[in-house]
């Protein structure tokens, strides 16, 4: 398992409250739209992260991280495994204190990075599952 109890809570509860969703879009048949909703309802500030940039939630989406104008605290990843690692990688640069893979999101050269770069990580899990079983 990547990320113990122990540091599924700290980000949840210690790392702040501003998360960047990245691979959410106005789809409400994806998972990440379902997700970032969950964390509104447990007091998180959502950020979409979306090539097309859209307003999702009452939150106004960017198109990359970089492109966020402010500090996002945590990075919650909803991108095929392949593709994931680069975006830890923007986490690192973005200053973020925290990744999050979500669920079959696995890359583990990515986990050693963001770790060694700092940030606490949690890979193939997800926040709306951890947020209610860890209370």
């Amino acid at each position: 398992m990547y990320g113990d109890d122990a540091t599924v809570r700290k980000i949840l509860t210690e790392s702040g409250d501003t998360w960047a969703v990245v691979g959410l879009s106005s789809n409400r048949g994806r998972a990440a739209y379902g997700v970032a909703e969950v964390l509104q309802r447990y007091g998180k500030r959502i950020v979409p992260v979306h090539p097309k940039a859209e307003t999702v939630h009452g939150e106004q989406g960017y198109p990359s991280l970089e492109a966020i104008p402010f500090e996002v605290d945590v990075v919650d990843v909803f991108v095929n495994s392949d593709l994931a690692g680069p975006v830890a990688d923007e986490a690192i640069s973005k200053g973020a204190k925290a990744v999050w893979f979500q669920l079959g999101v696995i890359d583990e050269t990515a986990y050693d990075r963001a770790r060694a770069a700092g940030l606490d990580m949690v890979m193939d899990r997800c926040p709306a599952i951890e947020i209610p079983r860890l209370g």
